[in-house]
């Protein structure tokens, strides 16, 4: 049985081969970093199951399964995910499996073991149909794949936060803390890996460790120092480094 993997960032493309060598039934036919890339691929070669990531730049998991859905026998879908952008709820509604990263041998084990059944039985008629339901169900892709919302795991709970929501975002380590009104949340995943997925119509990056929502720019001053400070609608207040200077006063010029 044919496996393509399909996901923008290589290490979790490599650490799903070594877990898949476990299992010698399922032959890797394929890797791919983009959505386009698996769907030249797909063009020229069938396969029985995909991994798919479903957030990637430019082009999103969902945007990949959406035309695959088409298919009159589109291949086997497992969704990863690692920041469940997307509700792990709707995958289960439409009876679609996922791997929410990391996850361990055995939860991949459990989803190789349903995909080979599906496939022995040929138990793919309902499967189509399903997919299709899914990605109708799925809000339109923001402009060029940016981001609408992110989903916080904390203990028993994954919190839903809209992007439009966020008035800055500040760099904590391989954290974000993102700043909503009356109070911040961490979000798992470094400020500059974040920033990749940010509308830079929307979000306007003004120091190393701080991106600021366009709509909170209120005013810059310097300081006793000669180092800049921006004055956001909400209250607080960022550091505006000389690199990014020029692009903050062309915000508030735009305001």
């Amino acid at each position: 049985m044919r496996v393509l993997l399909v996901d923008d960032e290589e290490p979790g493309r490599i650490n799903l081969r070594y877990a898949l060598a476990r299992h010698p039934q399922w032959e890797v036919a394929g890797e791919c970093a983009s959505a386009a890339a698996a769907r030249e691929l797909l063009a020229r070669q069938e396969v029985d199951l995909v991994f798919l990531d479903v957030q990637m730049p430019k082009e999103s998991g969902i945007d990949l399964a959406r035309s695959l859905s088409a298919m009159a026998e589109p291949p086997l879908i497992v969704f990863v995910t690692a920041y469940n952008v997307y509700a792990i709820e709707a995958f289960e509604v439409h009876a679609l499996d996922y791997l929410l990263k990391p996850f361990d041998d055995a939860r991949l084990a459990q989803t190789l073991e349903r995909a080979a059944a599906m496939l022995a039985q040929r138990q793919l008629a309902g499967f189509a149909p399903a997919l299709r339901a899914y990605v109708a169900a799925q809000p339109p892709a923001a402009p060029a794949g940016y981001w609408h919302q992110v989903s916080v795991r904390s203990i028993g709970r994954i919190e839903c936060i809209r992007l439009e929501d966020v008035q800055w975002l500040e760099a904590d380590g391989n954290y974000v803390k993102l700043h909503l009104e009356k109070r911040c949340v961490l979000y798992r995943m470094p400020l500059s890996r974040l920033e990749e997925h940010l509308d830079p119509a929307r979000f306007v990056r003004v120091h190393r460790r701080a991106i600021v929502g366009a709509e909170q720019f209120s005013s810059m001053s310097v300081v006793g120092d000669g180092s800049y400070l921006l004055a956001l609608r909400c209250g607080d207040t960022v550091a505006v480094s000389e690199r990014h200077v020029e692009a903050a006063r062309a915000r508030l010029g735009a305001g």
